[in-house]
């Protein structure tokens, strides 16, 4: 079992920037690959970015490419989401969610740990 906390999030003026923490809990976070998505009012949730166990590999849904990055640190059992450029279209619950899953990319399939959420909000 591995428990994950969300933190980071709030409301920002388009343009501006946040920083989104993962931290994880209880079995060993280096051996997950981890992933960020998100869910706004009235729409499906969006798969939005992924990192392998070691961090060599990465995903960025098309929406969020050249915007946003992931990064982790195994030493300190979080993940990261910098969002930077933010658009009121990025408002949304953000989750983070773990796999234990050690190949070579990130995990594409379904999750099986998920944290809370945090609300990001993006005014215009």
């Amino acid at each position: 079992q591995v428990q994950l906390v969300e933190s980071g999030g709030g409301l920002v003026q388009a343009g501006g920037s946040l920083r989104l923490s993962c931290a994880a809990s209880g079995r060993s976070f280096s051996v997950y690959s981890m992933g960020w998505f998100r869910q706004a009012p009235g729409k499906e949730r969006e798969f939005v970015a992924a990192i392998s166990w070691n961090g060599d590999s990465t995903f960025y849904a098309d929406s969020v490419k050249g915007r946003f990055t992931i990064s982790r640190d195994n030493a300190k059992n979080t993940v990261y989401f910098q969002m930077n450029s933010l658009k009121p279209e990025d408002t949304a619950v953000y989750y983070c969610a773990g796999k234990y899953y050690m190949g070579n990319y990130y995990w594409r399939g379904e999750y099986d740990y998920w944290g809370q959420g945090t609300q990001v909000t993006v005014s215009s």
